[in-house]
């Protein structure tokens, strides 16, 4: 514990919740199916098909392995999985905010920062967890994120689904409450002047709402 508390403070960025849902998944394995997380990658690599689904198939069907845990021993044999403790989620965290605004989009940068800034400022327990294309947002459950869109756009999403009365047509509909997706609107962030206090405006009524 103490080691991850080390790494964590050193960071910008907070261990994601799949985290520790993977490190339980992985330590109950072996009770659960009777081998352990390392003894079914082997299997299957020695044994088992090519190709990841084939591989979930035969697990299931071959060795009566649930579909979760199937698909995660599949995806571990292909390489997959190298988050699964808090140091090594938090080295990819940085590469995959490196990645996202690589390229044409490293003009984009600036402006994220600005908005994980912005974010994070909402409240202390406020968590930015990036994921290999956008940056959520967490205080129980996701409530914004950050996302490179397009070479010139960041897309400010927020999770606006139990929010009551009329919102602004600068919040645009993302389709996420048909997609029972959390993010439900956003706001395009083209320029410095767009990160602004109705961002922040709505980011305050976004934590709010996940009370």
């Amino acid at each position: 514990m103490a080691k991850t508390t080390v790494v964590k403070s050193q960071s910008v960025y907070d261990v994601h919740p799949g985290v520790a849902m993977a490190q339980k998944w992985i330590a109950e394995l072996r009770d659960k199916t009777g081998k352990s997380l390392e003894d079914w990658t082997a299997l299957v690599k020695k044994q088992g098909p090519d190709g990841h689904m084939n591989r979930v198939n035969w697990l299931k069907t071959k060795h009566k392995v649930g579909h979760n845990s199937a698909w995660g021993i599949a995806e571990r044999v292909e390489g997959g999985g190298d988050e699964d403790t808090p140091e090594a989620y938090l080295a990819a965290a940085v590469r995959y905010i490196d990645e996202q605004y690589a390229g044409p989009k490293q003009k984009l940068r600036p402006l994220y920062e600005k908005l994980l800034a912005l974010g994070r400022g909402i409240g202390a327990d406020v968590k930015a967890c990036p994921c290999k294309t956008m940056v959520p947002l967490y205080r129980k459950h996701v409530f914004a994120q950050i996302k490179p869109t397009t070479n010139s756009r960041i897309d400010m999403g927020f999770a606006l689904a139990t929010h009551k009365g009329k919102l602004p047509k600068r919040l645009i509909d993302t389709g996420g409450l048909a997609k029972k997706d959390r993010i439900t609107h956003r706001i395009e962030i083209k320029s410095a002047a767009d990160v602004d206090d109705e961002i922040k405006k709505w980011l305050q009524v976004a934590y709010d709402l996940d009370e």
